[in-house]
């Protein structure tokens, strides 16, 4: 099942007959990105953790990518795509120093004349199209008093919102499309259009990579979730499996990576003196949330029970999790 942003609250949660420990549920948004979800969660009474799967790190701006940057600012672009909160504010940072070197050029130019020109504020060259709620407040938030530009968004904060866009679906072979991102990701909204014959460029702005310490937050939460759950099978209380909210593919890889590690340690201890008291937790121990198509194609190839929702709303996420789940056993 996918949802996406409820207008009202929905409140038919499920009825469970046992008497249920509150749903522990693990956020692995990185840092930057996680706190309003886990606020929303955490006042619907669920245990949340914040353990993040990915942690974004700033690239160095090379000179193909100011080079592609002085392209779009001179209008060559018909769209730019900005996909995420991080590269909207890396890009415009650099398009606002831009904007001043050309004022700078400017009044230098005038100087002879003995003319004044104040800063004018930044000028959209093209559409400014942000994918999400987050990503758009980042330009709309900085905008100066004099600047003139519109920031448009789908109606669904995914690559197929964004191909249903009347600004990217009018694009036609010829037509140039810059996008402002991280490392990775976004294919199909690349692919569909390349394959129409709109010319695509990107600007990396940040790499993700995996928190330096998951691994071992994730063995010191197993520890204690095993633990507990040990002292409740003497009880009549239910633990439901932890719930796993995941946002991209490269998050969940090292999810999985992370999972199987630490699950392949517990075997290895097994022969040594220090007997591990429990089992290690396997990837099918968990109920995931995840977002798109892409997502839940990889959880349900290793058949893993899941939500699927189309933006990472809280309500969304909220609304998915006391909805009826996907089981592929």
């Amino acid at each position: 099942m996918s949802w996406s942003s409820p207008n009202s609250t929905d409140s038919n949660q499920p009825i469970d007959k046992p008497v249920l420990l509150p749903q522990v549920v693990i956020n692995t948004r990185p840092v930057e990105r996680a706190a309003p979800l886990t606020e929303h969660l955490q006042a619907a009474g669920m245990s949340v953790i914040d353990m993040p799967m990915l942690t974004l790190e700033a690239r160095s701006n090379t000179e193909q990518d100011m080079g592609l940057m002085r392209q779009w600012f001179a209008g060559d672009y018909q769209a730019l795509v900005i996909v995420s909160p991080t590269a909207a504010a890396s890009g415009l940072a650099v398009w606002q120093a831009l904007e001043h070197e050309r004022h700078a050029q400017k009044s230098s130019e005038n100087a002879s004349q003995q003319k004044e020109t104040g800063f004018t504020g930044l000028k959209a060259p093209s559409h400014l199209i942000a994918v999400g709620e987050a990503t758009a407040a980042v330009l709309n938030d900085a905008k100066l008093a004099a600047s003139s530009y519109q920031v448009l968004q789908p109606l669904i904060a995914n690559n197929e919102g964004m191909l249903a866009m009347p600004e990217i679906d009018s694009l036609q072979a010829g037509d140039k499309l810059l996008v402002w991102r991280g490392l990775g990701g976004r294919r199909l909204l690349v692919d569909t259009l390349q394959a129409r014959g709109v010319h695509i460029d990107s600007i990396a702005w940040y790499e993700r990579k995996m928190p330096a310490d998951a691994m071992t937050q994730y063995e010191e939460w197993q520890t204690q979730f095993l633990a507990q759950q040990s002292l409740q099978q003497t009880t009549s209380v239910a633990q439901p499996k932890p719930i796993v909210i995941v946002s991209s593919g490269t998050a969940f890889e090292h999810w999985e990576a992370i999972v199987k590690a630490v699950a392949a340690k517990v075997v290895e201890s097994k022969s040594s003196m220090d007997k591990p008291t429990h089992p290690a937790l396997q990837l099918t121990d968990f109920a995931y949330v995840v977002l798109g198509e892409r997502l839940a194609n990889m959880v349900a190839r290793q058949q893993l029970s899941y939500w699927r929702v189309e933006d990472l709303a809280p309500a969304t996420i909220l609304a998915a999790i006391h909805s009826p789940i996907v089981d592929p056993m």
